[in-house]
């Protein structure tokens, strides 16, 4: 089978992402292991700068420097494991880190699981942050106008093209549907796709509103969606 030039400059698209993100990783690791090296330097310095008396140090004392130490190295895991997330979604996903990254942190912040965030985005936008459909809905999320004002006061469409603003009030708006579900997902995804007047309609009259569009979400996802 003859590969197309297109298909040449994907591949060498995804291959030069890898590599990318593969020196993220070893700069993030880098980094971390400078943080610790600098705040343990940082204790050295300040202990040699101690003036030098006999005073017998309370255990007070002891603990409070162990508890800011623990806290710091807690923070170093933290962003390490952060950055460590975020490169796996960006290849996983073939997108850019600074998107995968904004569709990482905005998902915890609006109570979403981060897999279910991105499963969402790729289905409804494909990531592009200019899309627009058909019958107008705007954005990563598709997000229509008169749903979007009802989450955030004053948005307007423009705004919604801003990759944060539209991430954020469609991740609050699919929470606020499986809340309003009991947990049930894929209630809470059709009526994200087709909207609460047409899915209650079908429910009434006894038939599955189903059309496939939460089977494309949520295919092989083991969540409950949402973050306790």
């Amino acid at each position: 089978m003859l590969m197309k030039v297109s298909d040449y400059v994907h591949r060498g698209d995804r291959l030069r992402r890898r590599e990318r993100n593969k020196r993220w990783i070893l700069l993030v690791g880098c980094a971390a292991s400078l943080a610790i090296v600098g705040n343990m330097r940082q204790k050295e310095a300040r202990a040699d700068a101690t003036p030098s008396f006999d005073r017998r140090v309370t255990a007070s004392e002891l603990q409070s420097a162990l508890d800011v130490t623990e806290g710091e190295l807690d923070l170093t895991k933290g962003q390490l494991d952060r950055a460590l997330r975020v490169i796996d979604y960006s290849g996983r996903y073939d997108v850019p880190a600074d998107l995968a990254g904004d569709i990482y942190d905005i998902a915890l912040a609006e109570g979403i699981e981060p897999e279910l965030g991105f499963r969402l985005v790729r289905i409804e936008s494909e990531f592009n942050e200019r899309a627009t459909s058909p019958v107008g809905a705007i954005g990563l999320t598709q997000l229509m106008l008169p749903t979007a004002k009802y989450f955030q006061k004053g948005v307007t469409r423009e705004s919604l093209y801003d990759r944060r603003t539209n991430l954020r009030v469609g991740f609050r708006y699919l929470r606020v549907l499986i809340r309003e579900s009991k947990g049930d997902i894929k209630l809470a995804l059709l009526v994200y796709n087709r909207g609460p007047v047409a899915v209650n309609a079908a429910r009434a009259k006894g038939l599955d509103p189903a059309n496939g569009y939460d089977r494309m979400v949520m295919t092989g996802y083991k969540g409950k969606g949402v973050i306790d």
